[in-house]
């Protein structure tokens, strides 16, 4: 069980963010020079050196995203100048791409961060480009939204690529997309003209997700715990039944992949303020807010618990719960994470991505006399960020492009480098843990300098 530190406050962590985004600024711009875009968008790194995975190129957001991170931390301008004319040249064939359920991921990562930088005068853009960041964050959000399963009493969901069949619980995040779209004012239009709302299928995919990934204890199975995760949920499209939990990079159905936990438990936090954000007759259709909040509330929550409950001390966590090799390391949870272990990897992507969303489900609880309140997840967000910022985590050496260090990308299909001399991955990024513990870091700084707080929905 991870062991909070409440004494931690993002002012303490000031001096590791900024050692943070020194160390991020060589790796841009290394990576930039040495990669060649042919080979697709880098993905996980082998002994140091990023390597592409064709399966989508989902990651390619990621890569110019940090770049545009690294400018919002820092206002180097040649990290924006490496964000912005890679988001323009290499970026409008994710807008359009009907065969992912990835857009909140590559979009909002690059058009998305740009458009708030510039509406908030961080750089000077014409109205022109602006437009264009606004055309590409509509486009996107309908896109993503077009790819829907409908089921039974309004319930429905954005599909993997997997197929139809197939509810993965990453695309939570990619409700950023439809999010940003419905601010825009946009809509998906249907067959005969038919207007659809990006922000009904926002929350019909949430509930979804939240009925059909998330455990809560009640007896589902035999492995019904609350808070815990299944990766992929299956249904019959025949009927829109739902037919049983599965796993693609988890161990098993019947086990929680820590990255999937950890994406849903971002995800719900960040909806969470962003919807906080809305007017209240826009949820009339819905149950109303008060109600749409309040469910979403319990989804962070409960999955929050879990992670804090099922995670080492320190606040990184192995890859998955039910990794067979966990029972060779003994009592695991009661000390920190060991990446050099010989049993099973840890997967510190997992760690910045859920301190992301401890932070923003506590500042959104703020304090209350709760079982946990905000203040509890608040300094349990800071003391996973105050691990993954520090060594063995960050990869300070410069022969090594990536940032940060021991991810996981596909444990069963065995996609991730093992050293010479080592039985299982260690040592090794990926393009996603390097974006997000960048995404961390900013929202961390934000916080210790009393600065506007960063959202994907505003800078």
């Amino acid at each position: 069980m991870i062991r909070i530190d409440t004494s931690l406050t993002p002012a303490v962590l000031r001096g590791d963010v900024r050692r943070l985004f020194e160390v991020s600024a060589g790796k841009i711009f290394a990576l930039q020079k040495a990669w060649d875009s042919r080979q697709g968008a880098p993905v996980v790194t082998a002994a140091g050196k990023y390597t592409s995975r064709g399966w989508t190129e989902w990651t390619q957001g990621f890569q110019f995203g940090s770049a545009i991170l690294q400018f919002a931390a820092t206002g180097d301008r040649r990290a924006l100048a490496v964000g912005r004319a890679a988001t323009l040249e290499q970026m409008a064939r994710h807008v359009s791409h009907v065969g992912v359920h990835d857009h909140g991921f590559n979009i909002v990562s690059t058009y998305g961060n740009l458009y708030h930088l510039a509406k908030s005068g961080r750089f000077t853009a014409t109205p022109g480009e602006i437009r264009f960041y606004e055309l590409a964050l509509k486009v996107s959000g309908a896109v993503q939204a077009a790819r829907w399963t409908a089921l039974p009493n309004d319930l429905g969901y954005i599909y993997s690529f997997n197929g139809p069949h197939s509810l993965f619980a990453d695309t939570i995040r990619s409700l950023r997309s439809l999010a940003l779209a419905h601010e825009l004012g946009h809509a998906l239009l249907g067959e005969r003209d038919q207007q659809i709302s990006l922000l009904g299928r926002l929350l019909q995919h949430a509930e979804t997700t939240a009925r059909y990934n998330v455990y809560w204890g009640q007896g589902r199975d035999r492995y019904d715990v609350r808070g815990r995760v299944a990766h992929e949920s299956i249904f019959n499209l025949n009927d829109g039944s739902y037919r049983c939990p599965s796993s693609q990079q988890g161990y098993s159905p019947f086990t929680t992949w820590t990255r999937g936990l950890a994406w849903i438990l971002c995800g719900y936090a960040e909806e969470l303020e962003f919807l906080a954000t809305l007017p209240g007759h826009q949820f009339q259709p819905y149950g109303g807010k008060a109600s749409v909040l309040a469910r979403l509330l319990a989804v962070a929550r409960a999955t929050a618990d879990y992670y804090l409950e099922q995670t080492p001390t320190d606040g990184v966590p192995y890859w998955d719960t039910g990794a067979p090799g966990l029972v060779a390391l003994g009592s695991y949870l009661d000390r920190p994470a060991d990446p050099f272990n010989d049993c099973e990897p840890v997967d510190s992507s997992a760690a910045a991505i859920a301190a992301q969303g401890l932070i923003r489900l506590g500042r959104y609880l703020g304090a209350k006399n709760q079982v946990r309140d905000g203040a509890c997840y608040l300094a349990a967000g800071l003391t996973v960020a105050r691990t993954v910022f520090r060594e063995p985590y960050l990869a300070t050496s410069p022969r090594h492009e990536g940032l940060l260090l021991h991810t996981v990308y596909h444990r069963p299909n065995g996609w991730d480098y093992v050293p010479k001399g080592r039985k299982i991955p260690c040592g090794e990024s990926c393009m996603w843990g390097d974006y997000h513990v960048r995404e961390l870091a900013l929202l961390v700084q934000r916080m210790a300098e009393g600065k506007s707080y960063h959202t994907f929905f505003g800078d």
